[in-house]
């Protein structure tokens, strides 16, 4: 165990910043609230980011902070209090008047399972998730604390924006964090800085960003076109929508794929917005976003089946795909999954997913029969969204409850 001393601010310029930010968003009264300032600082030449964050007590406190820190990627760690190091568990006991932790993250860059960067940082950008710039960590709080959390950046001369997945405070590069799970407000999502362009604007009540380097082949446009078609069918849905959705990407050599994370999705800058299959990649992305279903172990079928059923199911109801291609694309599943013998596995993809979503579609269906189409899939869904972790019992009987009865289609071996 290694026993690290307090050392002094970094910079004061960043611990002035955090002050100056301090007051931007009232604590609502009567909560019993602490504060966490956290302030980036990009350095393109080390490929790395300083990150300060200072706590502070206000009418509750956070007295320590456990870390997972990987001492190849979180270096130069220091800050007031007493802090530990046992192999990757950092732990800081912060001080009573409150005080500030400090390191730097690096290498941004890194390669996804070998093949194009899922984080890259540039002379003139950055693309990377706050759930790596920003280690795990769990908190002892005074009794019912909850934190009123900020996010700062401190960019490169020449960069001439930041945006992530959280509301910005005015027109600064702050943000307020937010996760109603937690009393730990941790700010993960996708985050993109530096010369970037942006498209904005609100659909079905959501603030929609998005946003690339400047030159990058992204078609920032065509997305929000694409997304004022599809997002009121989403809102219809499922109801619940988040305030802000940031989709950023690049081009090559970025990672040619999509990933969404909390209000937020990375798409290559090459990736379609409909697929030859006649399905989407945004929409799916957007279907988890606006969902928040996570699997328990083994069920990683169902958020992925649900994402895909909507990825299509969503393009039939706005108009976007015939009756007849709606058909070929359940022919196409059918063919292509046709040696899945069971839903169950760590991880679910192609065929497997595809099965899914015929399950999901003999579902809908047989749920709109037992309520003469009063009640459909959506209802179960708006459901699971309240326990956001499921299993296959969890569908079940959120399925039962909407329809009024048990179900045939839960008799699938599929489910074995």
């Amino acid at each position: 165990m290694r026993l690290i001393s307090a050392r002094a601010p970094r910079t004061l310029s960043m611990i002035a910043l955090i002050g100056l930010a301090g007051s931007a968003v009232p604590a609502a009264s009567g909560d019993t609230r602490y504060e966490i300032d956290y302030t980036v600082s990009f350095l393109p030449d080390e490929k790395a980011a300083d990150v300060a964050m200072e706590v502070r007590p206000d009418t509750g406190r956070a007295k320590r902070f456990t870390f997972t820190m990987d001492p190849a990627l979180y270096t130069d760690i220091e800050g007031d209090g007493g802090i530990t190091v046992e192999g990757n568990r950092v732990a800081w006991t912060v001080p009573e008047e409150g005080g500030h932790f400090r390191y730097r993250y690096g290498p941004i860059d890194h390669r996804r399972n070998g093949a194009g960067y899922d984080a890259r940082i540039t002379a003139d950008w950055t693309i990377l998730r706050g759930d790596d710039l920003f280690p795990t960590g769990s908190v002892l709080l005074s009794k019912g604390a909850d934190s009123r959390t900020r996010l700062h950046f401190q960019l490169p001369e020449e960069w001439t924006m930041v945006d992530t997945g959280f509301g910005r405070i005015g027109h600064s590069d702050s943000f307020v964090v937010t996760n109603p799970e937690t009393r730990f407000d941790r700010p993960v999502g996708w985050i993109i800085a530096g010369r970037v362009g942006n498209r904005f604007e609100r659909i079905a009540g959501v603030e929609l960003s998005v946003a690339a380097p400047k030159g990058s082949a992204m078609h920032r446009s065509d997305i929000l076109t694409f997304c004022n078609w599809i997002l009121p069918e989403i809102q219809r849905a499922f109801d619940e929508m988040p305030n802000k959705i940031l989709i950023t990407g690049a081009d090559d050599p970025m990672w040619r794929g999509a990933l969404s994370g909390p209000n937020s999705i990375y798409l290559h800058s090459g990736r379609p917005l409909i697929s030859g299959n006649n399905t989407s990649t945004l929409v799916h992305e957007l279907v988890h976003i606006v969902t928040g279903i996570r699997d328990e172990e083994g069920y990683d079928w169902i958020p992925e089946g649900l994402a895909e059923f909507y990825a299509v199911e969503l393009l039939h109801r706005s108009g976007g795909m015939t009756d007849e291609r709606y058909g070929k694309v359940r022919d196409f599943m059918q063919e292509w999954s046709a040696d899945i013998e069971t839903l169950r596995a760590r991880n679910s993809t192609g065929p497997r997913t595809a099965r899914a979503v015929l399950f999901f579609q003999e579902l809908d269906a047989e749920i709109r029969a037992r309520t003469d189409e009063d009640k459909d899939l959506d209802d179960v869904v708006r459901l699971l969204m309240h326990e956001r972790r499921v299993d296959a019992d969890d569908l079940r009987e959120a399925s039962e409850s909407v329809a009024g009865d048990e179900l045939e289609t839960f008799r699938s071996p599929l489910l074995r």
